[in-house]
């Protein structure tokens, strides 16, 4: 762990002390922090515990390095990367009808809705799945991608048959999926792409179980 995060915890310490030359140290050392994970001595200041932010979340690097041991080990056997997929995909695919129905209704496209895509897909993912690897969230950012190009393909498809007088169940079999992806590439721009790059990170981010200060205090009360 670097000093940093040793501060984390040393900053919340009744052992910590002030040393006027090095700075913080451990009380019961003289010495800066040098333990990996979590310390053994730690104990919270219970001035310090009262005010601890029950709402600000914590991300993703500086909870893995907060929660106890054994606490995270059975965070990590609470995970389910299957219903993660399951759920995150189907949710992904019916946002991608609703892209396509809201594209037949406006006759536009509508690139900003793979933001939204994405934040569907990720939050999906964090509540079946339950992630805490970041496995889970290359899985959110992958079908966060995914969910838009099938959003942008059937959005694509609609407006096509709207404009060729065809109802959209006419369209599926009118329509070649060759003809409709080389639409889609010939429109395909730069915002686009930063619609999907942010698509991604929303699926990626938010796929992740999310934990508050106090959360995470609780936790190191049951070791």
């Amino acid at each position: 762990m670097t000093r940093q995060e040793h501060l984390k915890f040393c900053e919340r310490c009744i052992h910590r002390k002030l040393n006027l030359k090095i700075g913080l140290v451990c009380d019961l050392t003289d010495k800066h922090a040098d333990f990996e994970k979590e310390c053994e001595n730690f104990e919270l200041d219970t001035i310090i515990a009262e005010s601890l932010d029950s709402e600000e979340i914590l991300d993703f690097n500086r909870r893995g390095s907060r929660i106890p041991t054994k606490e995270y080990q059975k965070l990590l056997q609470e995970q389910n990367f299957s219903f993660g997929f399951i759920a995150s995909f189907i949710v992904g695919f019916f946002c991608a009808i609703l892209w396509a129905l809201i594209s037949f209704k406006t006759g536009f496209t509508i690139g900003f809705m793979a933001i939204g895509v994405g934040a569907a897909v990720g939050f999906a993912n964090r509540i079946f799945g339950k992630g805490m690897e970041p496995k889970f969230g290359l899985m959110g950012a992958i079908i966060a991608i995914f969910s838009c190009t099938l959003g942008k393909y059937f959005s694509v498809l609609v407006i096509a048959s709207r404009y060729s007088g065809y109802e959209f169940i006419d369209g599926i079999f009118l329509f070649s999926p060759l003809e409709i992806i080389n639409v889609i590439i010939d429109d395909f721009g730069l915002v686009d792409l930063l619609f999907y790059l942010l698509a991604g990170t929303e699926g990626y981010k938010l796929s992740f179980r999310k934990f508050t200060e106090k959360q995470i205090f609780e936790m190191t009360q049951t070791k």
